[in-house]
């Protein structure tokens, strides 16, 4: 089976409740609204069935919940997502085998409520958070407690990067333009809450956490030799001593986090992520339904890549369905 890991979708209570929330919407929140299947079964049916043994875990799409009001709104429209998310794999179990659970981030006691709550009686395999929570490293000391918790669970956290235009790209300007907040600045963010991650040490704290990065590790394979020799010899410069708080190489604990294949069909950069991550490591996910196509060519194009992929039988469906199943602790 092909397993798509990293995929989104607005279940129907959510996405009507959104709109009374947010009747004028601008930005991200607005551009999602345009894509059918991002809310409308039917249509998102119709492309599923154009590929062959193929399932969704489902998880919310940008923006993040709590940039949507206040905690109070955040915590409602959360439970309201899970909610739905949870009816959706309950109603179309071949369709969506499960779903990855939204938390209310900017709440802290209720980010752990409601994780506990998706995971125990909802059946969430997970959490998905974005790389910063409004404007705060997610390795802040309240949220920390999440991946206490997503430890003692063994499950894993799906990271999704977030940004928008109103973060210049220069300190003299107002705005980032030409879509440069998007292309070039989501892979940043990713990279640097996974930098964030790495030297808070919690992968000391908790050698076999579970995190899915977006993207392939964004920009971490790429920069291999900045992220492994160049911050081995410029760790001992740093005034932040980093080098004597870690008890492996920075690069040791970037190779610890799992990354998916959504690259819009980027063949040079999927064979570079792989050899970074391993196939054990690498999991099949089209960040559907957003693409030119509206749901279709993100998935042909990567389900295309990994056809071709010089790698074994076996490390070809540990790709498309064994790592997700064995991390996520679904049933074969």
């Amino acid at each position: 089976m092909k397993l798509d890991i990293f995929n989104h979708i607005f279940p129907k209570q959510y996405y009507e409740r959104m709109l009374k929330a947010i009747p004028n919407a601008t930005g991200m929140n607005k551009r999602v609204r345009d894509i059918p299947a991002i809310v409308d079964l039917d249509a998102r049916f119709r492309t599923m069935d154009m590929f062959d043994d193929y399932a969704q875990i489902i998880c919310m799409p940008s923006p993040p919940i709590e940039t949507m009001g206040p905690p109070g709104v955040c915590v409602e429209l959360t439970k309201i997502a899970n909610d739905g998310m949870a009816e959706l794999v309950q109603k179309y179990p071949e369709r969506f085998p499960a779903f990855v659970a939204s938390v209310p981030m900017s709440d802290p006691k209720a980010m752990l409520t409601e994780a506990t709550r998706a995971i125990k009686e909802l059946g969430a395999v997970g959490v998905q958070v974005f790389s910063n929570v409004l404007g705060k490293p997610l390795t802040a000391p309240e949220t920390m407690p999440l991946f206490d918790l997503m430890a003692k669970y063994d499950l894993p956290i799906w990271l999704h990067p977030a940004r928008g235009a109103g973060f210049p790209d220069y300190q003299t300007e107002e705005k980032s333009h030409y879509e440069i907040w998007w292309t070039f600045g989501w892979p940043y963010e990713t990279s640097v809450a996974m930098a964030h991650i790495v030297f808070s040490g919690l992968f000391d704290k908790y050698p076999d956490l579970k995190i899915i990065t977006h993207h392939m590790g964004a920009m971490i394979p790429y920069f291999e030799g900045r992220v492994g020799p160049g911050w081995d010899q410029i760790g001992t410069r740093s005034d932040e001593g980093y080098d004597r708080i870690l008890k492996k190489r920075p690069l040791d604990y970037f190779r610890l986090f799992y990354a998916d294949t959504a690259l819009f069909g980027a063949w040079e950069a999927t064979k570079c992520g792989l050899k970074f991550f391993g196939a054990d490591r690498v999991l099949f996910a089209s960040d559907a339904p957003f693409d030119p196509e509206k749901g279709t060519m993100f998935t042909r194009t990567t389900i295309e890549i990994i056809d071709r992929l010089d790698i074994s039988p076996e490390e070809r469906v540990k790709i498309y369905e064994g790592n997700a199943r064995r991390l996520m602790k679904l049933k074969s």
